[in-house]
């Protein structure tokens, strides 16, 4: 029998309309050093591009903020990859710094939801250690 224990609880919220200001001003830039190169395929040109890139900006946030640990350590957003499984279901995988840092922690499992809307995207993260 398995069992789970929670490391961390994470809850970010973006306005869409400031992803998007980002976006018009500095695209290139922020896309590379935020997201990953699978990230950005999966979004652009999307009918809803930016809110599902903001969805994927406060998911970043809210890994870090269930590792409880900020961008320190050398980490950057670019290893944290916001994944579909197989389900559609959201996942997280981590690359890098921020990899060695949740094993450090002792996390080998997420939990996420995303939500987005035309003015606002959340998500909430749940790091876990299964066993």
């Amino acid at each position: 029998m398995s069992s789970e224990r929670i490391i961390g609880l994470g809850v970010d919220i973006v306005p869409v309309g400031r992803l998007r200001e980002i976006l018009e001003k500095h695209r290139e830039r922020f896309l590379a050093r935020t997201f990953t190169p699978d990230e950005v395929a999966r979004c652009a040109g999307q009918r809803r591009e930016a809110e599902k890139l903001a969805a994927r900006f406060a998911a970043k946030e809210a890994v870090l903020k269930a590792m409880g640990t900020g961008l320190t350590r050398g980490m950057s957003m670019n290893e944290i990859d916001v994944v579909p499984m197989a389900s559609g279901q959201p996942t997280v995988r981590l690359t890098g710094v921020a990899a060695e840092v949740a094993k450090s922690l002792g996390i080998n499992a997420w939990q996420i939801s995303l939500s987005d809307c035309e003015t606002h995207a959340v998500a909430s993260v749940i790091a876990l250690r299964r066993e």
